[in-house]
């Protein structure tokens, strides 16, 4: 709890006491995010405006209190969970679209508009943002910037990070700044645009984004193939993407995320497979069912027990469905899930399969594989109980493995999740201590206070 009246008083003064919450139970239910981890902050402020964002980190930094900016505390890192004693600056008010520019194929947003809502705003315009992380439903296009959110149509479309044209940020001192613009081209200065996105207020709070929209395919199809063995599955999606076709998504569950996902839908899924895969395509609808007949075939070569094809929207829906439930249906195992987002490139795919399932076994963990499989970008989500010492630690070191086995494989720590907390204490095996002293030069820069999102991407200070 925010121990300085004072600096509630001052927050009320600009934002107005409707806005700022300091009791133990609103300060509880901004405690957490999409992990395990839970830190109480010291009061809440849900501002308006620029102006008002600017006032509260002004005020912050003369008074050295650190702040963190939340949208929906989807995130599945850490990135959101608050130091004790912070500022949590929640920005779902601000969630206005300002513009959708059909000419300009752009949209300006503030950073609290939720995913899905400018998903079917742009769309009913005939445009299409691809950016659809799983919890699109409700988070927001401000978490999506600060953690370069992806999703499924990474594989063809790329992730938040190639949408975004512009920026405006409010700095630590209250300074705001202007990056980026309309335009598609821009080559001017240093790309601070592409630097605030993925920094996870850790260098600036987001308050108005430009974001790039392209036209809506015309036509989509789904299907789903069923694998005896896990590696059958790995070796088609080789195959599908080395035979020139582009899928708009390609999502592999293995056995485990299966069972899970059967046990709470009750679907059908089938539960004799180690693995199934999960492919769209999108474009002119006259293209559609050849490449659907090619992804089919080329499973059926790679030893599917059997190829489903969506004929109708409610079919697909139901395919889609069993992917989307996979979060939630995991978490039946055990009460804690660790989600992670290792990423290797796609054609280690098949080996970092075998390397997570063979630390599963030594660890004697669960793990559920499912993830993007098609852009590298695989979730192994350990199912444990933080109550249990003895499994955490196990938990812990087997992390550890599955981050330098994707590194080995020439992989990243995160695809889409960001850094947060949890993946921090692993950063210098991807970038080395040289690689860290660089980026917390620019830290430093962008923020010589200390308080924007402290400890975040390098671990508690």
């Amino acid at each position: 709890m925010m121990r300085n009246s004072r600096i509630v008083s001052r927050l009320i003064k600009i934002a107005g006491k409707e806005k700022v919450f300091s009791s133990p139970e609103d300060l509880f239910c901004y405690s957490y995010d999409g992990t395990f981890l839970s830190v109480v902050p010291g009061v809440v402020v849900r501002p308006a405006s620029t102006r008002e964002v600017a006032a509260i980190l002004s005020l912050a930094s003369a008074e050295g209190v650190p702040v963190v900016p939340r949208g929906a505390g989807t995130g599945l890192s850490g990135g959101a969970v608050p130091v004790e004693g912070s500022i949590v600056l929640d920005l779902t008010a601000m969630d206005r679209i300002l513009e959708i520019d059909t000419a300009d194929m752009l949209a300006v947003v503030e950073p609290g508009v939720v995913t899905a809502r400018l998903h079917r705003a742009v769309e009913e315009k005939g445009l299409f943002y691809p950016p659809d992380p799983s919890s699109s439903s409700v988070s927001t296009i401000g978490g999506n910037i600060a953690e370069c959110a992806g999703g499924p149509r990474g594989l063809k479309y790329g992730v938040t990070r190639d949408y975004v044209l512009g920026l405006e940020v409010v700095l630590a001192g209250g300074e705001v700044v202007m990056c980026g613009g309309r335009t598609v081209k821009n080559s001017s200065g240093y790309d601070l645009t592409g630097l605030f996105v993925g920094s996870e207020g850790t260098l600036g709070v987001v308050t108005r984004a430009v974001l790039r929209l392209i036209p809506k395919p015309e036509a989509r199809q789904t299907l789903r193939a069923d694998f005896k063995a896990i590696e059958q599955a790995a070796e088609a999606i080789t195959a599908v993407l080395g035979a020139g076709v582009v899928p708009s998504a390609l999502e592999l569950m293995d056995d485990v995320t299966i069972r899970c996902v059967e046990n709470y839908l009750h679907t059908g899924l089938p539960l004799d497979v180690e693995a199934i895969l999960l492919v769209e395509v999108d474009g002119p609808e006259s293209t559609l069912a050849e490449q659907a007949g090619l992804i089919a075939s080329l499973c059926i070569e790679h030893g599917a027990e059997r190829v489903r094809v969506a004929q109708t929207r409610k079919e697909e829906a139901e395919l889609w469905r069993a992917r989307k439930a996979v979060s939630p249906a995991v978490v039946q195992v055990k009460p804690t899930k660790i989600s992670e987002d290792a990423t290797v490139p796609r054609s280690q795919v098949p080996a970092l399969i075998r390397a997570i399932k063979e630390i599963a076994r030594r660890y004697r963990l669960t793990i559920a594989i499912f993830g993007h499989a098609g852009d590298g970008n695989l979730h192994p989500n350990l199912l444990v109980d933080k109550g249990d010492p003895d499994e955490m630690a196990r938990a812990e070191e087997a992390i550890k493995e599955i981050f330098q086995a994707a590194l080995s494989l020439g992989g990243t720590l995160s695809g889409e999740h960001g850094v947060g907390l949890l993946k921090a204490p692993f950063m210098e095996l991807e970038f080395g201590p040289c690689g860290m002293a660089a980026m917390k030069k620019i830290k430093e820069s962008f923020d010589p206070f200390g308080i924007l999102n402290p400890g975040k991407i390098f671990g508690r200070i």
